[in-house]
């Protein structure tokens, strides 16, 4: 006898699809157990309002943020309703609502609700819950892209120390953190800085992740670009040519990550029979 449910079965296929990036697969199944769930267990039920959320995602992945931020809209204030403001679903709905404001460059919008969840997370569960620190994160990069580098290097100096505290020194979560607030102090032009933090990021990511890890790569490449940015042209481009063969080789040479470091190293090797570094920013990746 088969107990399989067909409905939970479908929705695992389309999550499936949705991280695979085949959102052409994805969306149209997510759809049908949307309109199934809807059907079958009412509008309120918390599967209904989760397959809701899921088609959002969906259409937030495929860039349709168009489609996307109504239908976030409408599961916040669902979750509000059926499942009360301090859930942790309707806390996820508030920050996933966030994050497509930001996407689709309402800044304005997004960073007061980014404020509302971090200071919901710290009240609800905790100043040292691992939603907590990713939304402290989540406003810090908002900042960040906002053009508040004043606000937003103070958040993730908080996050990284919150991050090696709570997490440890070694979790994904921390080296992501170090990566995050070496970025933001290029940006600002705190290149010595910034560039200790990307040595250490590099080492460490070498470490844990092994050097053939996306994230290895990733970091030499950050690494690359703010020598770049410091006017150490020879160092960044021995670095981008290493980090070009390692992504060729190990992500494939149609990649977007090995064209982008194709890109990269070809924009070094320019300023440097130019004559000129480029100015402070953050390599492509």
């Amino acid at each position: 006898m088969n107990d399989a449910d067909p409905l939970a079965e479908r929705n695992a296929r389309a999550h499936q699809y949705s991280q695979e990036g085949r959102g052409d697969l994805a969306i149209p199944l997510f759809e049908e157990v949307l309109a199934d769930r809807v059907r079958v267990l009412g509008t309120d039920h918390p599967d209904t309002l989760a397959s809701r959320n899921n088609l959002a995602g969906a259409y937030w992945s495929a860039g349709r943020v168009g489609e996307a931020i109504p239908l976030f809209e409408e599961v916040l204030a669902e979750r509000v309703r059926v499942l009360g403001p301090d859930h942790p679903d309707t806390l996820a709905s508030r920050n996933n609502l966030a994050y497509a404001y930001q996407a689709a460059g309402r800044l304005d919008e997004a960073i007061p609700l980014f404020e509302e969840v971090l200071a919901d997370r710290v009240r609800v569960l905790g100043p040292d819950h691992p939603h907590t620190l990713t939304s402290r994160n989540n406003l810090a990069y908002a900042y960040y892209a906002a053009g508040r580098l004043d606000e937003a290097i103070p958040l993730y100096e908080q996050v990284l120390a919150d991050s090696v505290r709570v997490l440890g020194p070694d979790h994904p979560h921390t080296l992501t953190s170090r990566n995050n607030l070496a970025y933001a102090y290029q940006a600002a032009g705190r290149l010595g800085e910034a560039i200790a933090l990307y040595e250490q990021v590099l080492a460490d990511c070498v470490r844990v992740l092994g050097a053939d890890h996306p994230h290895a790569l990733a970091s030499r490449g950050s690494l690359a670009g703010a020598y770049e940015s410091a006017g150490r042209l020879d160092e960044a481009i021995t670095l981008y040519e290493g980090v070009l063969a390692d992504t060729r080789r190990v992500l494939g040479a149609d990649h977007p990550s090995t064209l982008a470091s194709r890109r990269n190293l070809e924009a070094a090797r320019r300023a440097r029979e130019s004559g000129s570094a480029s100015a402070p920013g953050v390599a492509e990746e």
